[in-house]
């Protein structure tokens, strides 16, 4: 008798009762045999390109995070190689270009620029102005503003403020009890720039014409703040400048005064703020390989029975990665154009180690920024500066369709493929298990059959012997 049961790929499967036969480890073994080499290649695949896939990604990343700390680092006023500090910033402060040398500087503001404000004579605060225009005079440049008939002060401070963006003079009311006078202020400053108003058509635009060398009188116009130069001595010089920003007084160094008074400017190396943006670089650079390391380095480890057993990073075989790294240490050797002196990082007291990483020298450094201060600047963030090669350096591995975004594309293209093996192979497990487990049970029930009948003839003879022997 034969047993009938389902098999797992939904065909009629036997115990194998008729043949004595394990019907379905036979078709297990069978299926196994066909399939097994297929089904292990496309495990193996699957489980390395999902590791690859994985660590593709976290290179991308750790590119990404070296980018962004070397762009915000990428400033001139980053790698400034000289310093300027005031000992009264309320007095005076100065910033130090790339051009700037060191030295020690003595200012005594006694008077700064001023920028002229003038006002006109009271005005009624109900009165209109017939048409006509009024022409704003400063500096030899002359600013138009037309007036229609029956327009308010305030309608001629609006069109006055609508030309303030080319003029540089902005224009308020102001009011009390007396009445309203129209205010004029100005954004330049140093002497022969002070404003007057002229009018020209209606007589009642007379009383809006002012005298910008006139000082101010409640029954005509003149000036509140007269236009003057900033009036200092630099080291004993005297000097004057229409400007509160001096750029040219010193070479490389600017002067912003901010009040009369006395104060020392030293222009100095930047140490402090180059030693802390230097090891920024360091740091975010060792980042970078250290993550870049732990997904290619080879590592060999010894077992407490004394065998050894070797581990791989999922990158450890990528030629792009190598590629990357090879470029990356290129900039350390290349020599900086544009720099002067200062060429390589090594001059510095940074040195390459070992497993990649840099490592600074303090007191190298320390000596190095002295010697080379003017040149760091344009060393670090000059138009070809190291920070500059060093992100270009990864650009094209870490941007958008970039070297690592099309590895990505063709990573997951194979996983695609494997995922459509994987199907492909189990329908055909499938059909071959349906098509074994047909044969199988035909056989079984053929031998069942034949057992059933040889069972029939032996006791049709043993019948018939008994009856002989009666």
């Amino acid at each position: 008798m034969t047993t009938i049961s389902s098999s797992s790929s939904g065909s009629i499967a036997s115990t194998g009762l008729g043949s004595g036969l394990d019907i379905d480890s036979i078709v297990s073994a069978l299926v196994k045999a066909q399939t097994s080499a297929k089904q292990t290649q496309i495990t193996n695949l699957t489980k390395s390109s999902t590791t690859q896939l994985s660590a593709v990604g976290s290179l991308k990343s750790a590119l990404s995070t070296f980018q962004l700390a070397v762009a915000t680092l990428n400033t001139a006023d980053s790698f400034s190689g000289l310093k300027a500090t005031s000992s009264d910033e309320t007095k005076a402060t100065a910033t130090a270009s790339a051009s700037a040398t060191a030295g020690t500087y003595t200012l005594e503001v006694d008077k700064l620029a001023t920028a002229s404000k003038v006002a006109s004579q009271y005005v009624g605060s109900s009165d209109k102005f017939g048409a006509g225009r009024l022409t704003l005079s400063q500096g030899g440049s002359n600013y138009y503003v037309t007036v229609s008939a029956g327009d308010s002060l305030s309608t001629i401070r609006d069109n006055i403020n609508k030309l303030s963006s080319t003029s540089g003079i902005s224009a308020n009311i102001v009011t009390d009890s007396s009445g309203s006078r129209l205010v004029l202020s100005s954004t330049t400053t140093g002497a022969g720039t002070d404003i007057s108003v002229k009018s020209s058509g209606d007589s009642t635009l007379g009383k809006l014409a002012i005298d910008g060398t006139a000082a101010y009188g409640s029954s005509t116009g003149g000036y509140l703040v007269q236009a003057g130069d900033a009036e200092f001595k630099l080291d004993g010089l005297s000097m004057t400048s229409s400007s509160n920003t001096l750029d040219k007084a010193v070479s490389g160094v600017t002067f912003n005064l901010l009040a009369t008074g006395s104060s020392t400017v030293t222009v100095a190396t930047n140490t402090d703020d180059l030693t802390a943006n230097i090891q920024k670089f360091v740091d975010a650079y060792n980042t970078m390989v250290k993550s870049i390391s732990s997904l290619t380095d080879i590592t060999t480890t010894t077992n407490e029975d004394g065998t050894t057993s070797t581990s791989a990073g999922p990158l450890s075989s990528d030629a792009t990665t190598r590629t990357l790294l090879n470029n990356l240490r290129n900039e350390f050797v290349n020599l900086s154009s544009g720099s002067g002196t200062l060429q390589v990082l090594s001059q510095l007291g940074i040195t390459s180690q070992k497993d990649g990483t840099l490592s600074v020298d303090s007191s190298k450094l320390s000596k190095g920024l002295e010697t080379y201060a003017g040149n760091i600047q344009s060393f670090f963030t000059g138009s070809d500066g190291f920070l500059k090669r060093m992100y270009n350096a990864v650009d094209s591995y870490a941007k958008t369709n970039g070297i690592l975004d099309q590895q990505t594309d063709s990573i997951n293209a194979t996983i695609s493929s494997l995922k459509k093996q994987q199907t492909d192979l189990d329908d055909r497990t499938a059909k071959l298990t349906d098509i074994l487990y047909a044969k199988y049970n035909a056989m079984d029930s053929l031998v069942a059959q034949l057992n059933a009948t040889s069972s029939s003839v032996m006791t049709t003879l043993n019948a018939l012997n008994k009856s002989s022997d009666d």
